[in-house]
């Protein structure tokens, strides 16, 4: 279909280096239509009218010079003149009109499109700036996008309306702020053919961890109806991570999954109405589930992959991509509708890293979803209206139920931002992240618990969730230049536990980890003793039951709950330091602890000293806890089996006696957790004085072991390490407990298994890190603070050992 004209281009005649005459949106839907059609990528048909066009328009009407002297001299920081010139500059274009050379053109291509669709067929119509969707600069969202546009008549004022929207406010300022003359900058529009996810759901990918720069992520938002609500932050979504690596292997690896809360959902205006769309409340049975399945979320991320790989192929380096998806309600499909290149985490220095610590924390004052990376505070400012952003100052913590590209200006005076509504693909998100603030968006009630003049610290630093702390909290920041780092012989691993830290910590020079504890997973995101989740018959308070439906949700089978939420925990872990080895140690709460999980105390017996109580390997195997444990093995097996990430290795905590690793590996073995198959590794931790003095014999039924030296400290000296009374006593640098380190060591040495240690003493105590290196361990496994500090005095001691 060619249109042989000469303001139109059907998609099929573009490509990505058609840029200066479509801009980037078209430049890409061209290139994608033209490329990846054939690779089973649905992209709707559409045309492009050229920035020619637009100079014809400005030419027809004599209002360039107009438009100049309407923009000489502006200052952007001044709000209130911003927004009269801008005004001023759009009532220009408007009133010049499309010219009916054009507009013949434009008719005739739309009668083209209904001629492949169908009679007054529904179209998109999109703003394409010659200067968008470019490597190093994004210009999304600064011109208008029109949907459900109907018949001539709209046609053309959508149009007339788009070419005006070069002119926005936010359009003018960014502009200003990247380096662009406003006069060298045109304006394509895409028509293309509406897909109705009007009657389904639609979002954004990307082909990069948004937050850290993690490159083995597909991030995925969705939520129902039209796309503009996630784009806009009106809405929080739902979101998924894949793992790409294993995706391409075969496997399904949607290693974390967070459902939104989905309120609102955009729709088509009513045919009698001159709106052509409108928001309505999404019922709350589709709320509580996932708007897309798991299925289109694994077909999704195999086009974001596949256009990520054409692009980069395109330029011959890697290019994340953010892309836009739709699912057609009427025939189920779904649909590519925007594709750019990823601007701000691709760009980033890799040879730097620069990590945010909070020195003190305080209470929290609103939760929401992390944007960046980093810390920063300041009084707050709560702008409940747009006519209010003059009143803005520099340096002020913007506070707003959502935001839109109107408040761009005013937004790169702010310290941080955070919002009501909105996912991590959302307007604020992403020009916070353009900006390079930190903010917390999807907040929920933050506009309500945040008053003007509040002094609050506001801390994206540790993982997905972003906290709004009370006060002005003293924080740091370590820069490490990546690219002097040595190796280091002796493998050199992080001790983590909170999967929301993983992606980030992953860039930290490492070996892998040496211990992920599952106790945080538990307590964090699942909450419930899992027994509760087995036999809730045995809870008899009517609350305590009602918290835990309310925790497990849509979940039918409670269990089910457990095992997923811990596998996805574990996963992104395993994922975030694939193919390293990630050393997953199984529960080890006492019963105390168990105890306190919601439900927990109708399953655990009361201990006076449960530190030496029932916890470890001899829960697993006992009747108490088995079925538990099963779910546990169930978990570890879903992560390696079903996502592929077979560089898990398991760690039996506390085991005490040769006959209770027996019946823990057997236990395992029921579970289909078999060592030695599909490469499974059991190691053990070594924190009793039985596991040293046995280790040959213990060594039969472990792959490696991993000192556990809190515990065996604790042990080898017979003090509690809880006590306060005898705090000074508890020291890993005693002679006793090195030797005990010492023995394990060789031992594992003399059986041909590994070697770790993964207690704190080597995070605090750097002598103590300098005799396991002497002592030939193989690993050493820190607190991911210490890591740098601790890898300088390992490579020390190597190199005086001329190792």
């Amino acid at each position: 279909m060619t249109l042989n004209s000469k303001y139109t281009r059907w998609f099929e005649e573009i490509t990505i280096d058609d840029v200066p005459s479509v801009g980037g949106k078209n430049a890409s839907l061209g290139e994608m239509y033209r490329e990846l059609t054939d690779k089973e990528i649905k992209i709707p048909n559409g045309f492009a009218i050229t920035a020619d066009a637009y100079w014809h328009v400005l030419e027809s009407a004599g209002v360039l010079e107009e438009l100049k002297a309407t923009l000489e001299g502006l200052d952007i920081d001044d709000i209130t003149d911003l927004s009269q010139r801008g005004k001023k500059a759009r009532n220009i274009v408007l009133d010049a009109g499309i010219p009916d050379d054009l507009w013949e053109e434009i008719k005739d291509a739309y009668d083209k499109l209904c001629e492949q669709y169908g009679e007054d067929t529904d179209v998109a119509v999109r703003s394409s700036a010659t200067a968008e969707d470019l490597p190093n600069a994004s210009f999304a969202g600064q011109q208008e996008t029109y949907l459900n546009v109907h018949g001539y008549h709209s046609l053309k004022d959508a149009c007339n309306r788009c070419f005006a929207s070069l002119f926005t406010d936010r359009a003018i300022s960014y502009r200003v702020n990247n380096g662009f003359d406003h006069f060298t900058v045109g304006l394509s529009i895409g028509v293309m053919k509406m897909v109705r996810s009007d009657l389904a759901s639609s979002g954004v990918i990307f082909t990069i961890d948004t937050e850290s720069g993690f490159e083995n992520v597909v991030f995925i938002t969705g939520a129902y109806g039209l796309g503009e609500n996630v784009v806009q932050g009106l809405v929080n979504p739902d979101e998924f991570y894949v793992f790409k690596p294993t995706l391409k292997e075969g496997y399904r690896p949607i290693i974390k999954r967070k459902r939104g809360s989905k309120d609102i959902k955009m729709i088509y205006g009513r045919g009698d109405s001159r709106v052509l769309t409108r928001n309505v409340d999404v019922p709350e049975a589709d709320r509580k589930r996932y708007c897309i399945t798991d299925d289109e979320v694994l077909q999704l991320a195999k086009f974001a992959m596949t256009i990520e790989d054409h692009y980069s192929k395109k330029r011959g380096k890697h290019v994340p991509m953010d892309v836009e998806w739709a699912k057609d309600g009427e025939t189920g499909e779904l649909f590519i509708v925007q594709a750019r290149p990823e601007t701000v985490q691709s760009l980033k220095r890799k040879d730097v890293l620069e990590t945010y610590y909070l020195d003190k924390s305080s209470d929290v004052i609103v939760t929401g979803r992390s944007v960046g990376s980093k810390i920063a505070s300041g009084k707050v400012h709560v702008i409940s209206d747009v006519a209010l952003l003059p009143d803005f100052k520099a340096g002020e913590i913007l506070v707003a139920d959502t935001t839109t590209p109107d408040w761009e200006p005013v937004m790169k005076q702010a310290a941080a931002i955070i919002t009501n509504k909105g996912g991590r693909t959302c307007h604020a998100a992403i020009v916070s992240r353009e900006l390079g603030i930190p903010a917390v968006v999807g907040a929920e009630d933050a506009t309500e618990k945040l008053r003007d003049g509040m002094d609050v610290t506001v801390n994206c630093a540790e993982g997905d969730a972003g906290n709004v702390h009370e006060g002005i909290l003293p924080f740091h920041i370590e820069t490490v230049d990546l690219k002097e780092l040595e190796k280091t012989n002796t493998e050199i691993m992080m001790n983590l536990g909170n999967p929301e830290e993983a992606f980030a910590m992953s860039m930290i020079p490492n070996d892998g980890i040496g211990l992920a504890r599952l106790e945080f997973i538990i307590n964090s995101y699942i909450k419930v003793h899992p027994m509760a989740l087995i036999h809730p018959e045995k809870v008899k308070d009517p609350e305590v039951l009602e918290e835990i439906d309310k925790l497990t949700g849509r979940y039918e089978n409670k269990a089910d709950f457990f095992v997923e939420k811990l596998a996805q925990g574990v996963a992104t872990i395993t994922a975030a330091f694939h193919p390293k080895p990630v050393v997953v140690r199984m529960s080890d709460f006492k019963s105390n602890e168990y105890a306190s999980l919601v439900g927990g105390e109708y399953f655990e017996i009361e201990e006076s000293n449960p530190m030496l109580g029932f916890r470890g390997a001899s829960r697993y195997y006992d009747e108490r806890y088995r079925e538990g444990f099963a779910l546990e093995c169930k978990a570890m097996k879903k992560v390696r089996d079903e996502m592929g990430l077979t560089n898990l290795i398991l760690m039996i905590p506390f085991c005490r006696r040769i006959e209770e690793a027996k019946k823990v590996i057997e236990e395992m073995k029921k579970n289909e957790l078999v060592r030695g198959e599909n490469g499974l590794k059991v190691y053990m931790m070594t924190e009793i004085p039985s596991n040293v003095l046995l280790i040959d014999e213990f060594s039969k039924h472990f792959d490696g072991f991993s000192i556990g030296s809190n515990d065996l400290t604790q042990l080898t000296l017979g003090v509690d390490r809880d006590s306060e009374i005898l705090a000074t006593s508890f020291d890993e640098r005693d002679e006793a407990v090195k030797r005990m380190v010492s023995m394990a060591i060789q031992g594992a040495k003399r059986n041909n298994k590994h070697s770790g240690l993964c207690g704190q003493a080597p995070s605090d105590f750097p002598e103590f890190a300098e005799f396991l290196v002497k002592e030939g361990i193989d690993s050493i496994s820190l607190n991911p603070d210490s890591v740098m500090k601790i890898a300088l005095k390992v490579l020390q001691v190597e190199k005086r050992m001329g190792r």
